[in-house]
């Protein structure tokens, strides 16, 4: 707050008002380990301020016409480093595909696991994430569903799962803001928000679901009511972008990871060799995905009427794990390539005052009392890019970078990540509805959970304005992976693979075991997280021996013993926090304090 004086004379700001210089010690006998915002210093999660590079008519002919060549080609650049960023995408996941769909498919295998509803859930994170689709992870429960070789009840957490699982490309995709502060902090967090707000909807809906089938009996009523009819396939804007590139690097038989979750056969490769016929033949038929029919592979002529796909794989000698590393290699390169220069280029086109009058567009409200209608404009909004776009993954990998160079903020961020999860369920729907007869019922209903546990977040985490904990919990790991940057990759590892397996290898000793083993763990997360609630706001409800942490070892109350040890390890520049570069700047741009000071 403002402190008037006498004469209402303001004084200049000085270093220490502006902490210029860092002089406090890092976080000596405290518990936390985000140090608070200084009073005077600027809010970092304020959206920063957009340089006016002037108005055209300031320059001469010749600078206004090289001004527009170079808004032209950076515009061009833009949407280049786009495209090969969206087919990096493709193809990572096709990488993934090949490398664990294997796996996949023996995890789905096991009933007496799946029996389990903790294990599905991990299940659907881990297939989530090995295959990096959650369409493909869908397709795989709505097959098993289908066939008999999986109860609806059992796969509603899976479903859970994979709407979790889903949200690790845009975590991934935050890395790679990681060079400077505030936006790692803004970018992470919109990442960190997608995978809290599924966090919080599986906590809450699980134990629900296990307790009185909620999803399962909403599904099935909705089901009982709806007069179903097999529909066409949605329209699939962005795969007939792609495709022309991505079909030339590899294609794979979709089909063919469905199959091994349901015990059919599958020692082929999943990478296709045949995609289609000089002729028709006179006998046998194609199945539409390339391959020949049984009726077909008897007729001699047949096998002459295919023609070979053209991709760099056909024919190769390589393994599927081989193609999958080699794939996985390239495209993580091309997705880091685009998105560092994604993120040059808006920085460098997000000026004057068009690009602020964008940025006003997107983060408006409308007026009282019809504020809340801006929040469900943006579900909806996400919701239609999310079907345009046919991919969750593409709208949110392309929303974190807008949040790290501050075109949309974290408020308006979270409801179009809330849109996208209803979006990828729409497509879901569609795609069941294109299902051949026998199987249209149970994935119908597989599609129908997957909507409802995401609108049932959206009532519980979104709609009431109190309960949007996801926004202040996405805050607190910005403000912490800003600090400490390597908490990310923690962050990243435990939560999508190390937690998970470890879930998932306790579940297969049993749901003793892991009922045994898991139950204090979870209670004492429980007990910590009231303890630390109950100490900023009722500290006097406590003993006084838990008021504070400060009776333990500084390294279970404070990660500055361990930033020290991470640093230690790795490189410097790669692990230290950029402590001076932002007073610094600060300092230039403040002609207050540069007329106050002397240096």
């Amino acid at each position: 707050m403002r402190n008037p004086l006498a004469g209402g004379q303001v004084p200049h700001p000085n270093l220490a008002t502006l902490d210029l210089v860092d002089r406090s010690p890092r976080n000596a006998g405290t518990s936390s380990s985000v140090p608070a915002l200084e009073e005077g210093s600027m809010d970092p999660w304020a959206l920063s301020q957009l340089k006016d590079t002037g108005q055209l008519k300031a320059f001469s002919m010749a600078g206004r016409m090289r001004r527009t060549v170079v808004g032209l080609l950076k515009a061009c650049g833009l949407l280049c480093s786009l495209y090969f960023f969206i087919c990096s995408l493709d193809i990572l996941s096709s990488g993934f595909q090949l490398l664990g769909s294997r796996m996949a498919g023996d995890v789905f295998k096991d009933n007496v696991v799946l029996s389990n509803p903790v294990a599905g859930l991990v299940i659907g994170v881990l297939v989530t994430v090995l295959v990096q689709s959650s369409s493909t992870s869908s397709s795989i429960v709505v097959s098993m569903v289908a066939s008999k070789l999986l109860s609806v009840q059992a796969s509603v957490p899976i479903i859970m799962g994979v709407n979790v699982g889903t949200s690790i490309t845009s975590t991934l995709v935050s890395m790679a803001q990681s060079g400077d502060r505030d936006e790692f902090r803004r970018a992470f967090s919109g990442s960190a928000v997608h995978g809290i707000f599924n966090w919080l909807t599986v906590l809450v809906l699980l134990p629900l679901e296990s307790a009185v089938a909620l999803l399962q009996r909403l599904s099935a009523l909705a089901l009982g009511v709806a007069r179903l009819q097999p529909g066409a396939r949605p329209p699939d804007v962005l795969k007939a972008l792609t495709k022309p590139l991505t079909h030339l690097i590899v294609q794979l038989d979709g089909d063919l990871i469905a199959s091994s979750a349901t015990g059919n056969n599958t020692t082929s490769s999943l990478i296709r060799q045949w995609c289609g016929r000089s002729r028709e033949p006179s006998q046998g038929h194609s199945n539409g995905t390339g391959a020949l029919s049984p009726c077909a592979g008897k007729n001699s002529s047949a096998l002459e009427d295919r023609l070979p796909c053209r991709h760099l794989f056909v024919g190769s000698v390589l393994t599927d794990p081989a193609v999958g590393c080699i794939l996985l290699a390239g495209s993580l390169l091309v997705l880091s390539a685009c998105l560092v220069l994604i993120v040059k280029l808006l920085n460098s086109v997000l000026r004057g005052r068009v690009a602020q009058a964008v940025r006003t567009v997107i983060n408006a409200d409308f007026p009282f009392p019809f504020g809340w209608l801006s929040g469900c404009l943006a579900i909806l909004v996400g919701a239609g890019m999310t079907f345009l776009l046919q991919s969750s993954s593409v709208f949110t990998a392309a929303v974190v970078p807008l949040m790290g160079v501050g075109v949309i903020s974290l408020d308006r961020a979270y409801p179009l990540l809330l849109g996208s999860n209803i979006g990828t369920t729409t497509t879901a729907l569609l795609a069941a509805l294109a299902s051949p007869s026998d199987m249209l019922l149970s994935a119908v209903q597989v599609a129908l959970i997957h909507f409802f546990f995401n609108l049932a977040g959206i009532l519980l985490w979104y709609m009431v304005p109190v309960l949007r904990l996801p926004i202040p919990l996405a805050k607190h790991f910005g403000d912490l992976t800003a600090r400490y940057r390597w908490v990310a990759v923690v962050y990243l590892l435990l939560t999508f693979l190390l937690l998970p397996l470890a879930v998932f290898g306790l579940s297969l000793a049993g749901g003793t075991v892991l009922a045994t083993v898991g139950a204090p763990l979870v209670g004492l997360v429980l007990l910590l997280i009231l303890v630390n609630v109950l100490q900023r706001r009722r500290p006097s409800w406590l003993p006084r021996s838990l008021r504070s942490w400060a009776w333990l070892p500084l390294s279970l109350r404070s990660l500055e013993p361990w930033d020290r040890l991470v640093t230690h390890c790795c490189p410097r520049r790669a692990c230290t926090r950029p402590q001076t570069a932002t007073k610094e700047a600060c300092c230039y741009e403040t002609p207050e304090v540069l007329a106050s000071q002397q240096f």
